[in-house]
């Protein structure tokens, strides 16, 4: 009995225990949560990261034909293309285009000689069988002729009715001679004309045929210059084998530069205020990422486009890659790290430290106790913020508003001091400004990319 009443005694302080622990884990967990870290000094860099994409600065087009449009080819199929990567030198063979339509008209416009020539050929049968005829009618008239002058003599001593007569039917025989003398000219000039004509549409046709036979021979696309083959690439993708080259877009694929690359990115509206030309640049390639090169901002884009796979409008920022390297492809993947500016020996904290409210303040410890002492914070970057004045080096401050800090004590600046500052900070953004106007001076002796360099024709595929 003693055994059993000692044990229930043991549970008992154990549950007691137990309850205890449990009402003092809030407390402790409060506790926790009010989480203290010290005021840095050092460099501070502002960054602004984004994904870009490789891309030749300048680029050999290698295009189908001139010639589609003219001969009413709006759209055609890309039946071959060497691999992408393939060495070519100039002249050798880079693809194939479908001939299918092409063969249809080399047909019909056959076709069409084949009908012109045998109307020709009627044509002048035709008018040989209608002259021969009109020069017999001339020949037996002048044969008439002939008759009524003899006879006007042989009647010279007949009745003067009679010889009226007969003189009447010689004026009749010869106007009727001047007659078909004129007709056969007009007639003459007539056949000339048609056959002509016919002449004329022949030779359209035959020219219009010689067009899509040379077109024909330029359906198989060759290099214009030496260099490695790079698919094109439009808002549907590269164009590969069984893609459909528009008339009005016939960049097939191209021939890059390899020595001078640009890094095409896209930076959010955000952060876009931020880039300036002449800007520094750490490039890494998501292929080599033990790779590291430098770069500089060459341009950035004045109005800002909506792209798959962001949620805000971005800016088309370009990115000159300083080193050159074989191992560098067009359409590899990188990653850039524009630094906007860079700080020395200056003072920061995280950013989940400021506090919001009418004025700008921060919770610190001070003496044991803590207050809310007033800030005048500068530039920040994804994580810290700079403090221009208002903290020391090595001041504890708190990340979260900590028990009571509400009602804590709060220490304002002095508005001389503010005013101070602030004039400060004003003289420093000008130096900046100056600074990076010399930036972009430099930039000036740059060649600046063409158009659509890389050959997408405007348009920049970007993956998730």
């Amino acid at each position: 009995m003693s055994l059993s009443k000692n044990l229930i005694a043991i549970i008992s302080i154990l549950f007691l225990g137990g309850l205890i622990y449990y009402w003092l884990q809030p407390s402790e967990k409060k506790q926790q949560s009010d989480i203290l870290t010290t005021v840095s000094k050092g460099e501070f860099v502002i960054k602004v990261t984004a994904t870009g994409e490789l891309n030749a600065k300048k680029s050999v087009k290698i295009r189908a034909p001139q010639g589609m449009r003219p001969a009413g080819i709006y759209e055609t199929t890309l039946s071959e293309l060497v691999p992408e990567g393939t060495i070519v030198k100039e002249g050798e063979y880079v693809a194939t285009l479908d001939r299918t339509e092409l063969a249809n008209k080399l047909s019909n416009v056959q076709t069409e000689i084949e009908k012109i020539q045998t109307q020709l050929e009627q044509a002048k049968i035709d008018t040989a069988i209608e002259m021969r005829g009109l020069r017999d009618q001339l020949i037996n008239l002048d044969f008439t002729k002939k008759e009524k002058v003899l006879k006007v003599e042989q009647n010279k001593y007949e009745p003067q009715s009679v010889i009226q007569q007969t003189q009447l039917d010689l004026e009749r025989t010869e106007r009727d001679y001047i007659q078909l003398e004129q007709k056969y000219v007009l007639k003459e000039q007539q056949s000339i004309a048609k056959i002509q004509e016919i002449n004329a549409l022949l030779k359209q046709n035959q020219s219009q045929l010689q067009k899509f036979m040379d077109l024909s021979n330029e359906f198989t696309i060759k290099a214009p210059e030496s260099g490695m083959v790079i698919y094109a690439r439009n808002w549907n993708g590269k164009k590969e084998p069984g893609s459909r080259i528009s008339a009005w877009d016939p960049v097939v694929a191209e021939l890059p530069d390899l020595s001078d690359m640009i890094s095409k990115t896209y930076v959010n509206e955000v952060d876009i205020s931020k880039v300036k030309t002449g800007q520094e640049v750490t490039i890494k390639v998501d292929a080599f990422p033990d790779q590291e090169y430098s770069g500089v901002v060459l341009q950035v884009a004045n109005i800002g486009e909506q792209l798959r796979g962001y949620d805000a409008k971005v800016f088309e920022v370009v990115v000159q890659v300083n080193e050159e390297d074989s191992i560098l492809r067009p359409a590899m993947t990188t990653g850039n790290e524009i630094v906007t500016d860079i700080y020395q020996d200056v003072l920061f904290v995280p950013l989940e430290a400021i506090q919001l409210d009418s004025l700008t303040y921060i919770y610190k410890e001070e003496n044991g106790r803590v207050v809310r002492q007033e800030v005048i914070t500068g530039l920040s970057n994804d994580d810290e913020i700079i403090v221009e004045h208002g903290l020391t080096d090595g001041d504890q401050i708190y990340l979260t508003i900590p028990e009571g800090g509400k009602e804590a004590a709060l220490i304002r600046l002095d508005p001389a001091i503010k005013a101070d500052i602030q004039k400060k900070l004003d003289e420093e953004r000008l130096a900046r400004e100056a600074r990076t106007k010399e930036k972009q001076e430099k930039l000036k002796n740059l060649e600046m990319p063409t158009a659509n360099s890389g050959g997408n024709n405007g348009f920049i595929i970007i993956t998730d």
